[in-house]
């Protein structure tokens, strides 16, 4: 190795790990495709897709934990949580006019471009110029049988954003 070669890889090596943390969690987001489904079919002024991403964190001792968030102000405003407790959070916003008479729903339809046939854990509902996103743990099973919990949710850029663990 030259000395220039050798340069080249000690750059990266002294960035400060916050940052290279920083990219990291954005390099390793996992895409949420969410398909709407509208009563009407197609044309019923509803979005064709909603976008989530979810990250994993760094195992602990013990358990596991995914942050997530979905991009819900790209067709509503005054966003806030409704509901929440420990196994379900619910986020309810207004309508952009454009999707105002949307009637539809929407699940998880496919992560990282790969169709997903799980249970959908993220649904939303569009009715009454209103939109509610669910986050529901309900039947999610962690590798020991018991139930994932919501362990925080917050608002950030007007997106509800949360973190749902369970043990390992």
């Amino acid at each position: 190795m030259n000395v220039s070669n050798a340069l080249l890889w000690a750059i990266p090596l002294s960035l400060p790990l916050s940052f290279l943390g920083s990219l990291g969690a954005t390099a390793l987001a996992k895409s949420i495709e969410m398909q709407v489904l509208p009563v009407g079919g197609p044309g019923a002024g509803c979005p064709a897709t909603l976008t989530a991403f979810e990250t994993e964190r760094p195992p602990t001792p013990g358990g596991f934990s995914t942050d997530g968030m979905i991009m819900l102000s790209a067709i509503a405003s005054n966003i806030s949580a409704t509901q929440l407790n420990e196994f379900s959070a619910t986020w309810t916003g207004t309508l952009n006019p454009e999707h105002r008479n949307c009637k539809a729903t929407a699940g998880i339809y496919s992560v990282d471009g790969e169709r997903y046939w799980g249970h959908s854990y993220l649904r939303a509902q569009m009715i009454d110029g209103q939109v509610k996103v669910i986050l529901d743990m309900t039947g999610m099973r962690d590798a020991n049988g018991f139930t994932s919990s919501i362990v925080e949710q917050t608002m950030r850029d007007g997106n509800p954003r949360w973190t749902w663990g369970g043990t390992d």
